[in-house]
This record gives structure tokens, C-alpha cells and sequence, in this order.
């Protein structure tokens, strides 16, 4: 594909200046106006046009192909809420209104913290945080703030299992905490015995996802809840995985303190490419007045937002956060009303069918009923001469986008699938089907597979020469 400097055919696409009456000289300090040509591309408006297309059709997304990306839950976006979010009142809504000229966009705020609050059984909520890691720092920065105000500076230590997103140690980490890891057992939970050995006085959190990174659902939570709650500590919930419960459970009826939801995940906002997305946190009753300022109040006449918050850590995001992305989410959730549940439980079931289908060809590690993701091993074709990268970049030539590859770290040659709730079960049939041609491939004709991808925009790259000599800036012609 050529560049847009290339596609230059000499002919100005628009022209400002003095030929259509604009005088530049007297309005613009003469010492500022450039001489000569700024060597921009010139195109047509329809050649730009056509040349963005033609970029975006070499994009991937979930409108094009099943995109089964464990633990990030890649599902289909109701248009619908696009048309909402842009609304006017909306979209041009200024952040910096007084209350009383916003009182629709507060009021769908409040109600969307209060049904994250039902969903999730906190007591409080918070919605400026702009992504799911932006929502775990600020729920370790609430945690740290509680122990210092309750005079308890010795806990420095959070600790979090080997299988845990990898985020969290950093989130952690960035708080200032030290972090601990604990081991998973032989069915991929947490390891109690070890955990029991790692608490003391300086203990201060445990971060966990439940179903944890595997898929699997971590059956002692509440004995977990227990050993942490009287060590004086506090759990924190990773909502990535969020996808698999609701309605099921709550973090709450586990024994939870701070949650963070991915709205962009489990909520059905859109993912990917950096954002914006969305990560609101909710805390139990006595975390309340930790949260960021302002929080969005109803005091029974109006709307408004509240900085009067004693011990709050502090806004952690410009304005009030992704606003767009809220009205999204509030869509979502009002459409869906009861049938949240139901998106789990199809999630489940979808996730479990595949792994059922698979795991007499591909290694099952853990072969224990999963939630909405599993994970299988491409260790047997790796032996036989294609890693897990080499399935991946195969499962491309038939428009379908890799799983998570090689996490979580705990499984070797690992391949992560999450098919969410939104795929038929004639698109799971395909993958499944896919999956099993690339395993006899494998099998057959290894080289063959290596070659791959061989359909799409970009073929097969040398990813070891690319880490080690990146190419990020275009050099001119």
C-alpha cells in the first residue's frame, strides 16, 4: 500500500490563501508566514477519503471476525449506544457547566452509580477513573490512604498470585506497596497453606479476579475473605473477569472491599487502540470517604457533584471521566435490565463448549469447568515444530483474531479463549473447527503453518528484528 505522500498527484486539494480573497499579510506577523511549500500531501477530498478506507479495511475488529482475546472480553458494541452518546445534549455538553445547566448528564451519572452499586454491592462508587488499570491504582491508592489515616503505616505489603493480570503488581507497586506473590495450586487456585504463611502486620491487601486469569473460580474465596479480613486487611477485586458473574454473584457476597468494573469490557463500550475507556471503582461502607472528589449526589431536588469528602485521595482524572463512555455503558445496562445474568451464563457456557471441544488436541492444564475463558497449552504443537505464535498468526489467514498467546505466565506456551456471550454457535463451530485443521496441520506439514499469515495486509514479520530495530517514524520520500 502506498503512503498518502505517494499517492500525491500535484493537484491542491484546498487551497487557502490569497486566491480566494484572504489577505495574509498585515493580519499574520510577516517574520511568521513560511515561504515556500510545507510539503503536505495534496489529494482530492475523495482520494483522502478512499485512502482512510483503504487503511481501515486492514484493521481488525469485532464488526469483522470473531475476536476470542482472553480476559478482555471483546464483545459486540450495540450501535445504538453510539447514537445515544452523541446526542447533543451529550456530546456538547461543556464539563465545566454549573450543576444547575447539567443536571441529565449528573442525573444519568448518579443512576449509573447506583446500579454499578446494585450490580457489584458496594456502597459507594466512583466513575472518574479512565480504564481498568486507572480504576486499580486508584482502589490501592484509597487502600493506602485508609491505612494511614487509621494510623496503620506498617502495612506495605500487598500480595497478589502468580496468576494475576499484570497490572496489579504494578498498580500496586506505584502506591508504593511491596509486593508478595502467592503461589496457585494444582487446580489453579490460590494456594491457601502458602497464603497462611505470607500474612502478617504489615499485610495491608490481596489483589484477586474471580474467576481468576485461568478462567477458574476460586471455590475458597470465602475462607480467603476470612484469613484477610482477620489479619486486618483489606481484598481488592480486579473486575477484568467481571464478565463471567453478573447476577450470579457479587464481589461484595465474597468478602470484597474495593472493586473496579472495565465498563469497556464487561459493559460493552468500545475496546482497544488506547481507549477512552472506563474503569469505575466501587468500595465498601467505611472506604466511602476515601474516594477521588467530586462524587455525583442526589439530595432529592437536584443533581450535583459533591467535594466534600473527608479523607478523599483527590481527583484522578481531568473533568469526571470518560463521559462518553458512561452514557454507553448506562445504555447497555438499561437495554440489558435482567439479562445480564443471561450474558454470563452464555459466556460460560460458550467458553466451556470450546474448551470441551478442544482439549483432547490441544493441552488442557487445568482441566476444570471454566468460567468465561480457559486456557490451553500449545506445548504438544510446539514439540512438533509451531509454537503458540505460530497458531496464532494461522488463525489469522481465516479472519479470525488471535486469543491472548503466552499468559498468563504460570502455563507454558499458553493460548487464552474468551468467546464472550455475543458469538452463535456457528462461530464457535468455525474456531473450533479452525483449531482442530491447525493442529492435523501442524502435524502434517509444520513449514507450511510457519508461513502463515499469508492473507492478510501485512504477511508473515520478523518480530525479533522488529523489537530490535523499530522503525515508529516515516522518513519522507
Amino acid at each position: 500500500m502506498k503512503t498518502i505522500f505517494e499517492k500525491t498527484n500535484g493537484v491542491d486539494g484546498v487551497c487557502i490563501g490569497e486566491t480566494e480573497g484572504i489577505k495574509l499579510e498585515g493580519v499574520i506577523p510577516k517574520e511568521l508566514l513560511r515561504e515556500g511549500s510545507i510539503g503536505l500531501p495534496q489529494l482530492s477530498e475523495l482520494e483522502v477519503l478512499r485512502h482512510y478506507k483503504e487503511l481501515s479495511d486492514r484493521n481488525f475488529c469485532i464488526e469483522k471476525g470473531f475476536y476470542p482475546l482472553g480476559s478482555c472480553t471483546m464483545k459486540y458494541n450495540p450501535k445504538v449506544n453510539e447514537l445515544l452518546a452523541s446526542l447533543e445534549g451529550f456530546a456538547n455538553l461543556h464539563p465545566l457547566q454549573d450543576d444547575e445547566d447539567c443536571q441529565g448528564a449528573l442525573e444519568l451519572m448518579y443512576n449509573l452509580q447506583e446500579k454499578l452499586k446494585y450490580i457489584t454491592g458496594m456502597d459507594a462508587v466512583t466513575l472518574q477513573p479512565a480504564a481498568g488499570a486507572h480504576g486499580e491504582l486508584t482502589g490501592m491508592m484509597i487502600i493506602k490512604k485508609y491505612f494511614e489515616v487509621k494510623g496503620e503505616t506498617n502495612r506495605t505489603k500487598v500480595i497478589i498470585p502468580d496468576s494475576a493480570h499484570g497490572t496489579n503488581p504494578a498498580s500496586a507497586k506505584m502506591c508504593g506497596f511491596e509486593i508478595v506473590e502467592v503461589k496457585s495450586n494444582e487446580r489453579g487456585q490460590v494456594d491457601i497453606e502458602e497464603l497462611k504463611t505470607l500474612l502478617d502486620e504489615n499485610v495491608a491487601a490481596i489483589m484477586m479476579t474471580n474467576p481468576n486469569t485461568l478462567g477458574i473460580f476460586e471455590e475458597k474465596v470465602l475462607e480467603i475473605s476470612k484469613l484477610m479480613h482477620d489479619n486486618g486487611s483489606l481484598l481488592y477485586y480486579d473486575g477484568a473477569n467481571f464478565n463471567a458473574i453478573m447476577g450470579w454473584t457479587n464481589p461484595a457476597l465474597m468478602g470484597f472491599d474495593v472493586v473496579h468494573l472495565n465498563l469497556h469490557k464487561t459493559f460493552a463500550t468500545p475496546h482497544g487502540g488506547g481507549g477512552p475507556g472506563a474503569g469505575p471503582v466501587g468500595v465498601v461502607e467505611k472506604l466511602k470517604d476515601f474516594l477521588p472528589s467530586p462524587t455525583v449526589e442526589f439530595d432529592g431536588n437536584k443533581y450535583y457533584r459533591n467535594y466534600n469528602i473527608s479523607h478523599s485521595i483527590g481527583k484522578v482524572r481531568s473533568f469526571y471521566g470518560n463521559f462518553g463512555v458512561l452514557v454507553r455503558a448506562y445504555a447497555y445496562i438499561l437495554m440489558m435490565g435482567d439479562n445480564l445474568k443471561l450474558a454470563s451464563a452464555d459466556a460460560v457456557l460458550n467458553a466451556n463448549y470450546i474448551k470441551e471441544k478442544l482439549k483432547g488436541f490441544y493441552e488442557l492444564p487445568y482441566d476444570e469447568p471454566c468460567m468465561h475463558e480457559f486456557v490451553l497449552s500449545g506445548e504438544k504443537q510446539h514439540q512438533e515444530g509451531v509454537s503458540t505464535i505460530g497458531i496464532a498468526k494461522r488463525l489469522m489467514d481465516d479472519n479470525i483474531h488471535p486469543p491472548t498467546v503466552y499468559f498468563p505466565l504460570i502455563v507454558h506456551e499458553a493460548i487464552m479463549i474468551e468467546p464472550t456471550e455475543s458469538e452463535s454457535k456457528e462461530v464457535l463451530d468455525n474456531f473450533i473447527n479452525v483449531m482442530l485443521k491447525i493442529a492435523e496441520e501442524i502435524k502434517e506439514n509444520p513449514d507450511e503453518v510457519l508461513k502463515s499469515p499469508q492473507k492478510t495486509p501485512v504477511k508473515k514479520v520478523d518480530e525479533t528484528q522488529a523489537a530490535r530495530h523499530p522503525n515508529l517514524t516515516f522518513k519522507g520520500l
